[in-house]
C-alpha cells in the first residue's frame, strides 16, 4: 500500500510541475517569438494556480491517480486527456467568474502544452515502471483472465496485485490481463487498470489473443446452470481453471484470502444439471437412533452411505465387507472424526455365506439394511458369470431373507440402470436382484423392501473417471469404447442421498429412479477431463476408440417399458410402477441357476440367467 501511495504522489506532483512549467515555458516562448502577446506575471500566476487546482480535481475524479500503471491502456490515456480538458474548462470558468482577463488563444495553447506534457510523462512513467518491475518480477508471468467483474472478481484482482510485492505468495506469478462479464453495462469499464474485455462467450478467443494460462471463475453467487455454461467456455481452452466457491462458503472461511479458496474445476461441474436436493429432515428421522447395517460398506457407494448415515446420529452402524482394506479405511476415517461417540462395528464377511450373515443378524439385530455389496464390473463379470450370480443374486437373496426373518424394518437395495433390458451378465444379475426384492415385498408382513436405481456414479470404483485420470497422468492415450456412447451420471453423495431418502419414503416394493437430467457423452467427458489437466484433446492426449465391449450398450435406460413413472414429494425422485413377480416360478428358476453357478458352468449359468430375466439379451448392442 505504501508503494501505491508513493506512485500516486509522484504522479500528482508531476502534474502540478508540468502544468506550472507549461505556462511558464509558453509565456517565455511567446515573448521570444512575438507570435502573440504574453501575459503578465500576475495573470500567469492566476492561470497556473487555478488550472492546477481544477485539473488535479478532475484527474482525481476520473481515477487518473488510481490506475495500476502496468495495466494502463489507450483508453486510460484518453480519459486523462478528457480530465485535463474538463479541468482547464473549469479553470476558464473560474477565471471568468473572478473577472480575471483571459486571452482565449493563449489559454488554448496553455491547455494543449500542459495536456501533452501530462500524457507524455504518463507514458514515460509507465515504461520506466515496467522496466523496474520486470527486474523485480518472475520471468515467467502467467497471464490470467478473471471471469466476473463483480465484488468477488475485484477482490481477486486486488489480492493478485498485492501479491506482486511478495515473492513467497504463490499468486505473485499471476498477471491479470482482464475481466469477462455478461453484464453489458460493465463492458470496457476499468478497475485498477484492468478492463472488462468482453463476455463469457468470448473466453476462448480472448485466451488465444492474450496467451492466457489461467482462468479464475469468480462468480460465487451464480446459478449452477449458469456456472456450467461458463465452465463449458473455459473448458474449451487450454487454460488451468479455478473456481471461487459458493458465497456461503466464502462467508465462513475464517478470513482466508479469496484467491486461496479457489478450487480446481471438478468433472462433476460439467454434468449439465443442478445437484439434486434432498429432504434431510426426513432422512434424519429415518436414521436417528436406528441400528443400520451396510453390506459392501467399504466400497465407493457403501463407504459414502456409512459417512452420511453417521452424520444423522444412528444408534449403531455395522459395516459388512469382504475386502478388509476398504473396510479398515472407512472404519479409521469414522473413528478419527467421531471417536467413541459413534457406535461402530466393522465385520469382514461375505454376503454369500448365509450362516455367517445369520450370526451377524442375530447378534446385532439391524433395523435398517442397505445392501450395496455386489460385483459391478461389466467386462469382468462377462468372463465369470457364475461369480456374478453367486455374489449378486444369492448374496442379495441371503441378506433379504435374513432381513425378513429377523424383522428388519426396511431393506434398501442398490441397483443400476444396467438392470433395465440388460445386455450383460452384471445387469442381468442386478435385474434378478430387483425381482427377488419385489417378490419379498409382495409377501412381507413386516419388512419394507425397496430398490434404488440410478446411473453411473462419478469417481466410484470401476467408473471411467479414475481410469481416464490414470491414463492422462501416465501419458497414455485415453480409451473410449465408442465415439457416440452416452451415460447418465451422478455424484457419489447424490447417489447415497437418493438411497437414504428413498429408504425414508419407502412403503415397500418400489423401485426408486432419479431424474438424472440429460445423458452425457463419454467422449465429451474425456475431452473435458483432458482440458482440466491443461492439455489439448487429440493433440497432447490422444483419444482412442476401442469398440464396444461384450454386453455394453451405446446408451443405458432407467426404466423398463412396462414400469412407467410416478412422482414423489421430491420432484427429482420417481417411482417405477411395481411389476408383479411370480414367487413360486422365481424360486424354481433360482434353484436351477444356483446348481449351474455352484458347478462353475459358465455357459449353463448364462442360459438359465436368460430364462430367469426375460429382458436379458446377451451380447446384443443397442444403438
Amino acid at each position: 500500500m505504501k508503494r501505491f501511495n508513493y506512485r500516486k504522489l509522484v504522479l500528482l506532483l508531476a502534474d502540478i510541475f508540468i502544468i506550472a512549467v507549461s505556462g511558464i515555458i509558453l509565456n517565455y516562448v511567446l515573448e521570444l517569438t512575438h507570435v502573440i502577446g504574453t501575459e503578465s506575471s500576475k495573470r500567469l500566476l492566476y492561470y497556473i494556480v487555478i488550472n492546477i487546482i481544477t485539473s488535479v480535481f478532475t484527474m482525481t475524479l476520473f481515477g487518473s491517480y488510481s490506475r495500476v500503471w502496468r495495466y494502463i491502456n489507450a483508453k486510460d490515456y484518453l480519459m486523462s486527456g478528457i480530465a485535463m480538458a474538463i479541468g482547464f474548462g473549469l479553470g476558464f470558468l473560474v477565471l471568468w467568474i473572478l473577472q480575471i482577463p483571459t486571452r482565449k488563444l493563449f489559454f488554448l495553447l496553455f491547455f494543449v502544452l500542459a495536456t501533452a506534457g501530462v500524457l507524455l510523462f504518463r507514458l514515460l512513467f509507465k515504461r520506466t515502471f515496467l522496466v523496474i518491475a520486470k527486474d523485480q518480477k518472475p520471468e515467467n508471468l502467467e497471464h490470467t483472465l478473471i471471469v466476473g467483474a463483480g465484488m468477488a472478481g475485484r477482490m481477486i484482482l486486488t489480492e493478485i496485485i498485492n501479491a506482486h510485492s511478495d515473492k513467497n505468495n504463490p499468486s505473485h506469478v499471476l498477471e491479470p490481463i482482464g475481466f469477462v462479464d455478461d453484464d453489458v453495462t460493465k463492458l470496457h469499464t476499468v478497475f485498477k487498470g484492468v478492463e472488462v474485455l468482453g463476455t463469457c462467450r468470448e473466453i476462448p478467443k480472448l485466451c488465444q489473443i492474450h496467451d492466457v494460462k489461467n482462468i479464475i471463475v469468480a462468480v460465487p453467487s451464480c446459478e449452477e446452470e449458469e456456472k456450467r455454461r461458463i465452465l463449458d467456455y473455459c473448458s474449451a481452452t487450454e487454460c488451468s481453471i479455478k473456481v471461487i466457491p459458493y458465497l456461503s462458503e466464502i462467508l465462513f472461511s475464517d478470513d482466508k484470502p479469496l484467491i486461496t479458496q479457489a478450487k480446481e474445476i471438478k468433472i462433476e461441474d460439467l454434468l449439465g444439471r443442478k445437484p439434486i436436493e434432498f429432504d434431510r429432515e426426513r432422512i434424519k428421522s429415518f436414521i436417528l437412533d436406528k441400528v443400520c447395517m451396510v453390506t459392501g460398506g467399504g466400497g465407493s457407494i457403501g463407504s459414502e452411505l456409512v459417512r452420511q448415515i453417521a452424520s444423522y446420529s444412528p444408534k449403531q452402524i455395522i459395516i459388512v465387507d469382504i475386502y478388509e482394506n476398504n473396510a479398515y479405511d472407512i472404519q479409521q476415517e469414522l473413528i478419527l472424526k467421531y471417536g467413541s461417540s459413534l457406535h461402530l462395528e466393522t465385520i469382514i464377511s461375505s454376503v454369500r455365506d448365509y450362516n455367517k450373515m445369520e450370526a451377524i443378524f442375530k447378534k446385532y439385530r439391524p433395523q435398517i439394511v442397505f445392501h450395496a455389496a455386489a460385483h459391478k464390473h461389466v467386462p469382468l463379470m462377462e468372463t465369470v458369470p457364475e461369480e456374478a450370480v453367486k455374489n449378486n443374486i444369492f448374496g442379495t437373496y441371503n441378506v433379504a431373507t435374513l432381513s425378513e426373518l429377523y424383522k428388519v424394518d426396511k431393506f434398501v437395495m442398490i441397483s443400476t440402470d444396467k438392470a433395465v433390458n440388460p445386455t450383460n451378465v452384471m445387469g442381468a444379475t442386478k435385474r434378478a436382484c430387483e425381482m427377488i426384492i419385489q417378490a419379498k415385498a409382495q409377501k412381507s408382513t413386516h419388512t419394507e423392501f425397496v430398490t434404488t436405481r440410478f446411473g453411473n456414479v462419478l469417481g466410484s470404483n470401476g467408473s471411467v473417471i479414475p481410469l481416464f485420470r490414470r491414463q492422462i497422468e501416465s501419458g497414455s492415450a485415453v480409451t473410449v469404447t465408442h465415439p457416440d456412447i452416452i451415460r447418465y451420471f451422478m455424484t457419489i453423495p447424490e447417489a447415497v442421498s437418493l438411497v437414504l431418502e428413498a429408504g425414508a419414503m419407502a412403503k415397500g416394493g418400489e423401485i426408486f429412479v432419479l431424474d438424472m437430467g440429460a445423458p452425457v457423452k463419454i467422449t465429451t467427458l474425456a475431452e473435458n477431463l483432458i482440458r482440466m489437466y491443461g492439455k489439448t484433446p487429440y493433440k497432447d492426449v490422444p483419444i482412442v476408440f476401442t469398440g464396444l465391449r461384450p454386453g455394453e450398450k451405446l446408451f443405458e435406460e432407467l426404466l423398463m417399458d412396462e414400469e412407467g413413472l410416478k412422482s414423489t414429494a421430491n420432484k427429482k425422485i420417481f417411482i417405477g410402477n411395481q411389476i408383479n413377480v411370480d414367487s413360486v416360478e422365481l424360486m424354481h428358476k433360482l434353484k436351477g441357476i444356483r446348481v449351474a453357478a455352484d458347478s462353475n458352468d459358465s455357459e449353463k449359468t448364462v442360459e438359465l440367467l436368460s430364462d430367469l430375466v426375460p429382458t436379458f439379451q446377451h451380447n446384443c448392442e443397442q444403438a
